[in-house]
Order: C-alpha cells, then sequence, then structure tokens
C-alpha cells in the first residue's frame, strides 16, 4: 500500500505556533511536535506514520487544495 503523500506547508505568522502530527492507524495518537517562531516555514508530507496534523497558533497553512489562514 502506497502511503506518501502530499506536501504541505505550514507558516507561522506569530511566535509559538505548534505544529503536531498524528499517527494513522487503529488508535490516532500524537507522535511529533514542532514549535515555529514568526516567519518559519515547514515543509511537511503525509507518510506511512502520519495521516493527520493539527496546528495551534495563527498560521497560513499552504496545500495543493488551497491556502488556509488559521486566524481567520
Amino acid at each position: 500500500m502506497d502511503t506518501q503523500g502530499d506536501y504541505f506547508v505550514i507558516k507561522a505568522k506569530e511566535n509559538g505556533v505548534h505544529v503536531i502530527g498524528l499517527t494513522r492507524g487503529h488508535d490516532t495518537r500524537f507522535h511529533h511536535t514542532e514549535k515555529l517562531d514568526k516567519g518559519e516555514v515547514m515543509i511537511a508530507q503525509f507518510t506511512e506514520h502520519t495521516s493527520a496534523v493539527k496546528v495551534r497558533g495563527k498560521a497560513l497553512i499552504m496545500t495543493r487544495h488551497g491556502t488556509i489562514n488559521t486566524d481567520e
């Protein structure tokens, strides 16, 4: 099964933006956390281990499906 997924970009609009990766499988759990400061950019990809991402704080999230502003 090919579980390599889309890339996405998160750009922090304030200090302390948390990016939390959640696992794939029967039980969804947190497996990775990053903290971004204003202006920092993270490029990530959904994988066989990551099925979802939670973003806490003001950020711009860019995917092939569009752009999302978390503060709107």
